[in-house]
């Protein structure tokens, strides 16, 4: 049966990079289309009416917005060889919350810690108690989902490659392997693990460089991603 599959999303951002991880994973073939959130076009404005976020998943002409979801929807639709979530429901059930902390608790907190708080000591350490309580949860494995990157992995790319990225060019210091060593450690098992699904680093570094300029451009570059 013949598939056609599209992405709608943006090389730069996290939440695009989740699911194109998630296909190549499962070795789907699929079409990037790459959007000008500027200049939104016609397609993800009929994709994804409700937000106008990026990333939206065409599968036969039909749209699955949001990249949790978007991740569900291709372990479920494509189940041979690889899987994101758990079969066990409980720990389907245990992985999905830590998902929801990542994307609820950890990276508004390290935002804030980036730039933009007028407590910046405060917010500082918000982020790093929030990635402390997300490396216990490790509990000594190579990633969240065991020996194999899971969902919870996917959806902590951000953690795992962006951020470092960020430190280097905002200047700060929040996720270090110090303060942080088996959650460093993770992050660079995660980096050569999918390092073809991410990225280039010196791109990613020279694009906040401008961007960081302005946290206006910065705060609307967030918001329209999801």
């Amino acid at each position: 049966m013949g598939e056609e599959v599209k992405l709608l999303g943006l090389w730069k951002s996290p939440f695009s990079s989740r699911v194109e991880i998630a296909l190549r994973l499962k070795g789907v073939q699929y079409e990037f289309f790459e959007e000008d959130l500027h200049n939104k076009s016609a397609l993800l404005l009929k994709s994804n009416p409700v937000h106008k976020k990026i990333p939206v998943l065409l599968h036969n002409d039909k749209p699955i917005a949001e990249s949790q979801v978007i991740l569900e929807y291709i372990d479920e639709t494509w189940k041979q060889g690889f899987s994101i979530l758990p079969e066990d429901p409980y720990e389907r059930a245990h992985a999905r919350f830590w998902a929801r902390f990542i994307d609820e608790k950890c990276l508004p907190a390290i935002w804030n810690a980036c730039w933009g708080s007028e407590e910046h000591e405060k917010a500082m350490e918000e982020a790093c108690e929030l990635l402390k309580l997300l490396e216990h949860e490790l509990k000594g494995n190579k990633f969240f989902g065991g020996e194999k990157v899971g969902l919870v992995d996917i959806v902590g790319n951000f953690i795992a490659y962006w951020l470092r990225a960020i430190q280097e060019v905002v200047g700060v210091e929040i996720f270090t392997k110090e303060k942080l060593p088996k959650l460093y450690d993770w992050s660079d098992e995660f980096v050569n693990d999918l390092q073809e699904s991410l990225p280039a680093r010196d791109k990613l570094v020279a694009f906040f460089r401008v961007s960081f300029g302005s946290t206006t451009t910065t705060s609307n570059s967030t918001s329209t991603s999801n």
